[in-house]
């Protein structure tokens, strides 16, 4: 064995704790209990995320519900049937009420002038320094803003309000920017730089920005807007929100913290997650032919006992780790997927996604013996094929609509949580 396969070796063994030990301490092993709920470390009035019911007997499966500011997503939802409501979404989350129409014109103008990224910003800091990654350009590009910031480490609330904002407003142009620079210096494509257009949407700009041509659908546009909208805030309790108050009650600065976020969603176990089930459902149309019941089940027993895929037996887009009989973003989701495919007639590829989530769950339930909830991310994954959304933008996309939520935690941290936070580890032997 040569000198540096042996410090391998030591690195593995002496940094490797036995899953007894976390028993043995009643360490709570990624802060979850032993029922599998999360442990209640936070107060939050931002957003709900019920997936069950507490009772005597035990955890009882429920119908999923997500609320911001109190209000279920299915109401907000409803207010925006044929028309965009991200930006009044965000203006909710962040100040804890929908906007009047002054409130809302003087929020959108904010928003777009934030759109506009920095002198030089583009050239010096996208095009010059391109990324493999797009989260890893998101990251790198927010942390180069604090040096275009006047006053990065001011802490008051009104500064914490702009800088916000202007991460809000300048991440999907920092995501158009950074996919084109990838295509271009990494896949050699043609390069395209678009100007944002000011009083349109986040989502007819992410489109405007993304396309060559520029063009778009009024219905492409309510669909992305409205997976913007519910990928906007899921609770404090998700990785890269408790990322964004661990790292805010260090009392850094805004720059720093929402940085550390899209580097916790940038992970395959929370926001990459969206393109595993893209790439499950590639593998499954490569492996079929006629999309019959049996073909489909076959598969899938096959993924699910490790000969296929990623070995690792999972049905991605399947189950959740709150959600217990519904997700109500993926129901949301699925009725919007289905008019997109109608419009760009591609209803086979919706029937092979319903079919895959039917026999998929009828499966699980019998293998879990457990209701088994279809999660956002399935019909999220069809919604980013009609679009015909990169894969590598699944994830910053995520990030973009997430922004606002981890922009209204920090805030909310800074006035409520003065405290750092800091748990307890034990030390074993």
């Amino acid at each position: 064995m040569s000198t540096y396969a042996s410090m391998l070796n030591q690195l593995k063994t002496n940094n490797s704790i036995s899953p007894s030990l976390f028993q043995e301490h009643n360490v709570k092993s990624g802060l979850r209990n032993s029922d599998g709920t999360g442990v209640l470390v936070g107060l939050t009035k931002i957003g709900s995320v019920e997936g069950y019911l507490r009772t005597d007997e035990g955890i009882k499966p429920s119908e999923g519900r997500l609320l911001y500011r109190g209000i279920e997503i299915t109401d907000i939802v409803k207010r925006y049937e044929n028309r965009t409501g991200f930006e009044e979404t965000a203006y909710l989350l962040l100040f804890g009420n929908f906007p009047n129409e002054d409130e809302l014109k003087v929020f959108n103008r904010l928003i777009d002038d934030a759109r506009t990224l920095p002198k030089d910003f583009t050239e010096n800091m996208i095009l010059k320094n391109p990324s493999s990654s797009i989260m890893n350009k998101i990251q790198r590009s927010i942390l180069v803003l604090y040096s275009y910031d006047e006053n990065p480490e001011d802490m008051t609330l009104d500064n914490q309000l702009k800088q916000c904002i202007r991460l809000i407003g300048a991440l999907p142009t920092i995501l158009a920017y950074g996919y084109h620079a990838k295509s271009h210096y990494f896949d050699q494509k043609s390069l395209y730089i678009h100007m944002p257009i000011g009083q349109k949407s986040t989502a007819a700009n992410i489109l405007h920005m993304l396309r060559p041509d520029n063009s778009y659908t009024p219905l492409e546009e309510q669909v992305l807007d409205m997976l913007l909208l519910l990928h906007a805030e899921h609770g404090g309790g998700n990785n890269s929100t408790f990322t964004t108050a661990v790292v805010t009650t260090t009392g850094t600065d805004t720059y720093s913290a929402l940085a550390a976020a899209v580097g916790s969603l940038k992970g395959p176990k929370h926001g990459g997650a969206n393109e595993l089930v893209g790439q499950m459902i590639d593998y499954i149309l490569e492996r079929i032919h006629d999309q019959s019941d049996k073909e489909i089940k076959n598969i899938l027993i096959q993924i699910l006992e490790t000969g296929g895929f990623d070995q690792r037996g999972l049905i991605y887009g399947l189950g959740h780790a709150v959600y217990t009989l519904t997700d109500p973003r993926a129901e949301i989701l699925k009725v919007k997927a289905k008019a997109l495919a109608y419009e760009k007639n591609r209803m086979a590829l919706y029937d092979l996604y319903e079919k895959i989530e039917t026999i998929g769950k009828e499966i699980l339930i019998l293998k879990k013996n457990k209701p088994i909830a279809t999660n956002t991310d399935f019909y999220a994954n069809l919604v980013y094929r009609l679009l015909e959304i990169p894969e590598d933008l699944y994830t910053p996309l995520f990030a973009t609509g997430r922004m606002v939520g981890w922009c209204a935690h920090r805030i909310e941290t800074m006035l409520s949580n003065p405290k750092i936070l800091r748990p307890a580890y034990q030390y074993v032997k």
